[in-house]
């Protein structure tokens, strides 16, 4: 199907476009026909991922306990083709480099396992490879080109704050995530999709029909054509971990240090040891996205509620 031509109509008021489809006149507004050219490959947008991790839970009810007391979701926004050429080639030489794997059997970078030096990442107890790895990872980390947007909610203020309406806290970062995610493609004149780790059977379908309501009826501040004409698919997709996508591993390494850099910019409480995620950290508040006038609040981090 291609659109062999387009005119508008001569109302001013409308501001339609008479379409000839297929020897067929079909009468379009402008933001349908923007989905619709781009559908058809006749718009050159960059198409961009965002990769979606997460630190905490969406349990309500342990809010009380100060370790479970805040959810954080953190999103690396890449261009498409930048990962198939650049990250995930980089990213694979990298764990080469390190870990001795089969390629049956990739090595699948996972924080909490690096930190804690368990196997495959047992090598890391030399501290001269350790070493060699923390100065690799930094270097790599500094060197993509990314986006960084995280989103943050007080489950236990979320709590007493509304003590009718509880969204869930996974599925409320989710959207507002998306909502940033949106503005970001805006700005660019791009269009994206979204990928997370799958959770698990539940979690997941549950997850699908909260993103599908989303694009469907628009967010609060965004309304659903908008979000389509943005969005390459109505569907969120969901990996498994052992699938070994280069954007989801990065976000892993990223999330954590992106929520301790949060809650103490928010002064929620104070960590004072410092750690090698703190290194991370300078790298990502260069990464975050900004307004116009580089402002981070309210753009590449957002506290809820």
């Amino acid at each position: 199907m291609n659109i062999s031509k387009y005119r508008k109509s001569n109302s001013k008021k409308d501001r339609c476009y008479l379409c000839t489809i297929d020897n067929q006149v079909i009468l379009y507004t402008p933001k349908i026909l923007n989905i619709l050219r781009y559908k058809m490959g006749n718009v050159d947008h960059t198409r961009y991922r965002i990769y979606i991790d997460e630190v905490g839970n969406n349990d309500l009810q342990s809010s009380d306990d100060p370790n479970h007391r805040f959810l954080c979701l953190t999103g690396l926004i890449f261009e498409l083709d930048y990962v198939k050429v650049t990250v995930t080639p980089l990213l694979e030489m990298f764990k080469r480099e390190f870990f001795q794997h089969h390629p049956d059997e990739p090595i699948i970078l996972h924080r909490k396992e690096i930190v804690r030096q368990k196997y495959p990442f047992h090598s890391l107890k030399d501290p001269k490879v350790r070493y060699m790895f923390d100065e690799e990872l930094i270097k790599i980390l500094r060197n993509l080109d990314f986006v960084v947007i995280s989103v943050l909610i007080d489950k236990k203020e979320h709590l007493s704050r509304y003590s009718k309406w509880r969204y869930d806290p996974y599925h409320y970062c989710l959207e507002i995530l998306l909502e940033r995610f949106f503005y970001f493609l805006k700005d660019k004149n791009g269009v994206g999709d979204l990928l997370l780790e799958s959770r698990g059977g539940k979690e997941d379908r549950r997850l699908k029909e909260t993103f599908a309501n989303l694009v469907k009826n628009g967010s609060q501040y965004i309304l659903s054509q908008d979000l389509l004409s943005r969005l390459t698919s109505k569907e969120i997709k969901l990996k498994p971990k052992i699938a070994n996508i280069s954007g989801l591993q990065l976000a892993d390494l990223i999330a954590y240090p992106s929520y301790r850099y949060i809650v103490e910019h928010y002064k929620l409480y104070e960590i004072k040891q410092y750690t090698f995620g703190d290194r991370i950290i300078d790298i990502v508040k260069e990464k975050y996205y900004k307004s116009r006038n580089g402002i981070i609040d309210g753009y590449g981090i957002k506290k809820l509620p």
